[in-house]
């Protein structure tokens, strides 16, 4: 199925936000280098990668499985993360490449749009703020209300609820092998636009179709 053709035939799409719509996942890569770092692990990219699509809470009890630190306080740790990247975000993130000239297109020809991120809603709301983009979207919907994260569909299955829209109806915008998992689960069509280090990874084969860049569905 062409690009424009899944766009078109979609009543509602479903963006991801991180790395899909501001490319935070160094931010939240350095964030958690420093407070797990504190906390006694030493933390690869590649080992922060296993965690891409999850909630900061499911991230947080994931890497206290692999190395328990004294004390825990997964609530002060998650608070601290998110802070951090609270604040880098809002001083260094842009919209990525096709972000913004993708949301006017669709909101000229009134396709309805909704956010489905594994991040905080207090994050969601402060990236849509400061690339000015919220009025594109009816929904905003933080998988911190779902029982489980992505690659469980909860987060997508409620989006669509949300919108009064069929979730066979929906198209989802994903970075993440976990999102994508979590959209075709869904029963979705799924456009994967992976980052570059993943790209090759056989596993977004699952997708619709596979972009390099949000830019590519406006060709």
């Amino acid at each position: 199925m062409k690009i424009n053709d899944l766009l078109s035939q979609a009543d509602a799409i479903i963006f991801d936000m991180d790395g899909l719509l501001i490319d935070s996942e160094p931010y939240w890569k350095l964030a958690e280098k420093s407070v797990f770092g504190s906390l006694g692990l030493s933390l690869t990219d590649d080992m922060l990668r296993q965690v891409m699509g999850f909630r900061l809470s499911e991230v947080v009890q994931y890497w206290y499985r692999y190395q328990p630190w004294e004390n825990p306080n997964f609530e002060h740790t998650e608070n601290r993360i998110l802070e951090e990247v609270e604040k880098l975000i809002l001083q260094h993130a842009d919209a990525l490449p096709g972000v913004l000239t993708l949301l006017k297109l669709l909101s000229e020809n009134n396709k309805r749009m909704a956010v489905a991120s594994s991040s905080p809603i207090r994050l969601i709301q402060s990236v849509v703020n400061k690339l000015q983009i919220k009025h594109h979207f009816e929904v905003l919907h933080s998988a911190q209300f779902e029982p489980y994260g992505k690659p469980h569909p909860g987060i997508f299955i409620s989006t669509a609820q949300l919108l009064n829209v069929s979730q066979e109806k929906c198209v989802v915008l994903e970075d993440s092998i976990n999102g994508v998992i979590a959209a075709k689960a869904a029963r979705m069509k799924c456009i994967a636009v992976p980052e570059n280090a993943t790209y090759q990874n056989p596993a977004f084969a699952i997708a619709d179709i596979k972009v390099k860049s949000l830019e590519e569905l406006m060709g």
